[in-house]
């Protein structure tokens, strides 16, 4: 599938990063990012964590007030984006109620955003299914700064022979694995 012209001029050239939060039994969190020098992600430049004391309790449909702070954090520890994959939704129905990757993507952190969630989100009937690997769970995609059959063929075609790509593997164990700080 070839992209929209836009969408192959914006994602030619530049970064892309994949972020995850992790939320220690202990408290606060511990949000990581993994850079690359493209959207295949086959070039992983820098990681990097970013530990967060305080953060909100977690309401569904209000992800992001938990979620965007610790991921603004470790954001701002990394050169300019031009596409960030969040381990959520961008959109929460298809009236583009802000999920996580909206709210991001209104921060600045880049100007591309693709939400890949493991569950559906009720509302989230306009998300596109992408299966991958020899799962028979679909990742729910949604994004925003691209062509949403784009973005999921992006997904689909990401490093990893197992449901969950690896970019997103990867950064989900480098938060997991950072040291909690009191």
């Amino acid at each position: 599938m070839r992209p929209p012209p836009s969408d192959r001029a914006s994602l030619r050239h530049g970064l892309s990063a994949a972020v995850d939060v992790h939320y220690p039994p202990d408290g606060g969190a511990n949000a990581a990012v993994v850079v690359a020098a493209d959207p295949t992600f086959r070039n992983v430049l820098e990681t990097r964590t970013v530990w967060v004391p305080t953060v909100a309790p977690y309401v569904p449909g209000r992800f992001f007030e938990r979620e965007l702070p610790p991921l603004l954090a470790v954001l701002s520890q990394v050169p300019a984006l031009d596409l960030l994959i969040v381990d959520g939704y961008v959109t929460l129905d298809a009236d583009g109620t802000p999920g996580l990757g909206a709210h991001v993507a209104r921060s600045g952190a880049a100007p591309t955003v693709i939400g890949v969630a493991k569950t559906p989100f009720r509302s989230a009937a306009h998300a596109v299914e992408v299966l991958r690997g020899a799962s028979a769970r679909p990742l729910h995609v949604t994004a925003t700064g691209i062509d949403l059959g784009f973005a999921a063929r992006l997904v689909t075609d990401l490093p990893g022979g197992g449901r969950i790509p690896d970019p997103l593997r990867l950064v989900d164990r480098i938060a997991r694995s950072a040291p909690a700080r009191a």
